[in-house]
């Protein structure tokens, strides 16, 4: 090993054990990468055709998930990947699967299950209403209501998915006679979606999952796609 690769090492190995951020860091550039990522994957889904959209998220899925277990035992590849994307990661990633794992694995999960509305909607709560819940309760949140959720957090993506949900029944025009309940209903969701932890389910997936799951229930039970099936 030559004195430039050692030092190359060495560095890596530092900047691995420097610090990263916890979950109870406010960390804004994770928060504007996930919004970013997550509605890039959102305008993929609604302009491409289905399927072309879900062999695209398999590919993603494919090509991220089995490279992130093998990082986690190559260590020269793990000090690799945190060096570059230390300023998104968060301090349980270094010995943990990423959340982008948990991301792709819960949005693809729910693409090939339920209709193309209900996926859509899921994304919009995934990609706003996490981020923004966790914002506030970090800067605001000073009611604790379920372990380090906050009633400010909770609140935030309440109002949110309410927004969301009311947006986008509007412009698809969909059941226009029961809007603001089944918005207000939705926003319900996609607050308790963020608030209540599944087991130790990490959100980014378990979020999509039962946002997509209740949603699904919500919008037959009002009838919403009374013809449409689950695939």
């Amino acid at each position: 090993m030559d004195i430039t690769e050692s030092i190359t090492r060495v560095d890596l190995k530092s900047d691995k054990d420097s610090h990263l951020k916890k979950r109870s860091d406010l960390h804004l550039a994770r928060k504007f990468w996930h919004m970013g990522g997550v509605s890039l994957i959102v305008a993929l889904y609604a302009f491409l055709p289905e399927k072309t959209a879900l062999v695209g998220l398999t590919i993603a899925w494919l090509l991220f998930v089995p490279m992130d277990f093998v990082r986690l035992r190559v260590s020269a590849m793990n000090d690799i990947l945190v060096h570059f994307f230390k300023p998104i990661m968060r301090e349980y990633e270094l010995k943990g699967l990423a959340g982008t794992s948990y991301l792709l694995t819960g949005v693809t999960l729910v693409a090939y299950i339920f209709p193309r509305e209900i996926v859509l909607l899921t994304l919009l709560f995934l990609a706003f209403a996490d981020p923004i819940a966790s914002f506030f309760g970090i800067k605001f949140g000073k009611d604790k209501i379920l372990g380090n959720k906050s009633l400010q957090g909770t609140l935030a993506a309440f109002v949110v998915c309410t927004l969301l949900t009311l947006s986008f029944l509007y412009y698809k025009g969909m059941l226009s006679d029961r809007l603001v309940i089944v918005s207000l209903l939705g926003g319900l969701i996609g607050a308790v979606a963020e608030l209540v932890p599944i087991w130790d389910l990490d959100d980014n997936l378990s979020l999509p999952v039962v946002s997509a799951t209740a949603l699904y229930f919500l919008f037959s039970i009002f009838g919403a796609f009374s013809s449409y099936q689950v695939l």
